[in-house]
């Protein structure tokens, strides 16, 4: 029991002292989910509400993909992501492999999905509302997408923040492409599962706090947008 509250202890003489090794680990973690959110938004959003608004052959079975994806393993979209990175693969001339942009491809693969698929939903629903209205005005599925993204905007943020969620506690994928390497590719779920096989749990407990923090920060904003989503319309 001393051993754990020591171990706290020193957690928090970590954070409060703000430990130049822990707040590495913190800013690549942050650096690297970031920019994986970026990528999936700029994919997923629009992604999402082209299958919302455009009816083509085989669109079912593309929202029914769409879905599935959602619940990818990380660890097999490591596998991939690693295989098509490594020195056999087609793009292992890049040298991508164990750097953080390969924890960025492989979190983006994990993020979008989710992403475009709640898009999908909520312009669909608000097709269902607006589509005589913009018809009557010539506006057509294209030139509606634009429209019903901005006006969905505070919901749509909701879904970007379940997408960095995801990333941000993602362990497999970012082993597997990273490699865990110490100043280069780790990041808080990465060191955590080390320095628990080392023992170390200070440094553990430090880095899920600020996990912790962070779920907390990001279900506080997305209960502060629905709130102010839904206080627009009243």
């Amino acid at each position: 029991m001393n051993d754990i509250s020591d171990a706290f202890q020193a957690a928090l003489h970590l954070l409060m002292s703000f430990d130049a090794g822990l707040m590495e680990i913190v800013g690549l973690s942050l650096q690297v989910s970031f920019s994986a959110v970026a990528v999936a938004a700029l994919i997923g959003l629009p992604l999402g509400a082209a299958l919302a608004l455009f009816k083509f052959p085989g669109r079912g079975t593309l929202i029914v993909m769409l879905n599935a994806l959602m619940g990818l393993p990380p660890v097999v979209v490591g596998l991939i992501v690693y295989l098509i990175l490594s020195r056999a693969g087609p793009l292992g001339v890049l040298g991508l492999l164990f750097t953080p942009t390969a924890m960025i491809i492989a979190q983006a693969i994990l993020v979008t999905p989710i992403i475009a698929a709640l898009t999908r939903q909520v312009v669909a629903d608000l097709w269902v509302e607006y589509a005589e209205q913009m018809k009557s005005l010539g506006a057509g599925p294209l030139r509606a997408i634009p429209a019903l993204l901005y006006d969905a905007r505070f919901t749509l943020v909701t879904a970007v923040l379940a997408g960095f969620g995801r990333a941000s506690a993602e362990v497999g994928a970012v082993m597997i492409v990273g490699g865990n390497i110490d100043h280069v590719t780790r990041v808080m779920t990465t060191a955590i599962a080390l320095e628990v096989s080392k023992g170390d749990l200070a440094l553990a407990l430090g880095l899920g706090i600020v996990l912790i923090s962070l779920s907390l920060a990001i279900n506080a904003a997305t209960h502060a947008i629905k709130h102010r989503a839904e206080a627009q319309w009243v």
